[in-house]
C-alpha cells in the first residue's frame, strides 16, 4: 500500500472522530434545554395579569396626549410681601474674633505705653527727699570748705553730681558783674557748685590734680577749677546750680541749673598749676 493512501485513510479516520464529538456536544446542549413546569408556567401568567397597568389600557397614542397635557393639579401660592430688615441688637451679636483682637491689641499697647510713661516721668521727676533734682543741704560751710582742701581742691558729692570747689575772696568784684545772684550766694560763701556735666556733649568732666583744672577727657575741653571755659570746643564754661547758705548750711539746689558764663570770663585770672591731665 502507498503512503499516499495511509496518510488519506489517517486523514479521514480524524475527520470522522471529530464529527462524532461535535453531533455529541450538540445533542447534550439541547438536552440541557428541557421545559418548564406547570407551577412555573402558571405564575408567570399571574405575573403577567398584575403587571398590566393602565398605560397599556390608555395606547401609545392616548398615553402621550395625557402625558404632555397640563396638569390641573398644581397648587399656585400667591407671592408673600417681602419682609422688612430689623437690625439685630448689640447684645444679641456681641463680639466678633476681629473685634476682640483690636480692642485686645490696643489695650495691650496702652497699658504698654502707660507704664513706660510712668517709669520715665517717675525718672525725671525732682525727688525732693534727697539726690539729683532737689535742694541738697551739704552742711555746715567750715565743714564743706575742709572737703574741698582735703580733695586737694575738688569735692565730688555723687548725689548731686556736682563738683565743689573755693571761689577766692579776692574774685568777688569781679564776680559780682559776671553771675547772677543764686551763683553769688555760694560765691561770697567761699564756694561754688558745679554741674559734673561738659556742655559741649555731656561728658562727665573729672578734675585734674596736677593743673588744678577740669580737663574733659572726650574732646579736650578745659576749664579752671572755678569752671570758666579755658580751651576746647566747649560753647561755654561748665554749668553750675543754684545755691544758699541757710543758717550756716551750705544748700544746693540741684533741680535749679544755671548754664555756664560765656567763652572769655575769667574772674580768678587761675592758670594751669602743673602738666595737664589729657
Amino acid at each position: 500500500m502507498s503512503p499516499i493512501v495511509i496518510i488519506a485513510i489517517v486523514v479521514l479516520v480524524v475527520l470522522a472522530g471529530v464529527g462524532l464529538i461535535a453531533a455529541g456536544s450538540r445533542r447534550d446542549s439541547g438536552l440541557a434545554t428541557g421545559q418548564l413546569s406547570s407551577t412555573t408556567r402558571k405564575r408567570d401568567k399571574q405575573g403577567s395579569r398584575r403587571s398590566t397597568t393602565s398605560e397599556e389600557q390608555l395606547g401609545g397614542r392616548k398615553y402621550e396626549r395625557q402625558a404632555l397635557a397640563p396638569s390641573t393639579e398644581v397648587e399656585v401660592v400667591a407671592p408673600a410681601a417681602p419682609t422688612p430688615w430689623v437690625a439685630p441688637e448689640v447684645e444679641q451679636v456681641g463680639v466678633s474674633r476681629r473685634q476682640f483682637l483690636n480692642r485686645s491689641i490696643i489695650g495691650f499697647m496702652g497699658l504698654g505705653l502707660g507704664g513706660f510713661g510712668t517709669a520715665v516721668v517717675a525718672f525725671l521727676w525732682p525727688s525732693g527727699t534727697g539726690g539729683f533734682g532737689s535742694a541738697i543741704n551739704l552742711g555746715p560751710v567750715d565743714e564743706v570748705k575742709q572737703a574741698v582742701v582735703a580733695g586737694n581742691g575738688f569735692f565730688y558729692v555723687p548725689e548731686g553730681r556736682m563738683w565743689v570747689t573755693a571761689y577766692p575772696e579776692a574774685a568777688l568784684e569781679k564776680a559780682r558783674a559776671a553771675y547772677s545772684a543764686p551763683e553769688l550766694a555760694g560765691m561770697e560763701a567761699g564756694l561754688i557748685a558745679l554741674w559734673q556735666t561738659c556742655p559741649h556733649l555731656g561728658c562727665r568732666v573729672p578734675e585734674c590734680a596736677t593743673s588744678q583744672w577740669f580737663e574733659c577727657p572726650c574732646h579736650g575741653s578745659t576749664y579752671n577749677r572755678v569752671g570758666e571755659k579755658k580751651g576746647g570746643p566747649a560753647p561755654r564754661g561748665m554749668d553750675r546750680f543754684a545755691m544758699s547758705v541757710d543758717g550756716g548750711n551750705f544748700v544746693v539746689d540741684t533741680g535749679a541749673i544755671i548754664a555756664g558764663p560765656p567763652i572769655g570770663t575769667n574772674t580768678t585770672g587761675q592758670e594751669a598749676e602743673g602738666p595737664h591731665c589729657i
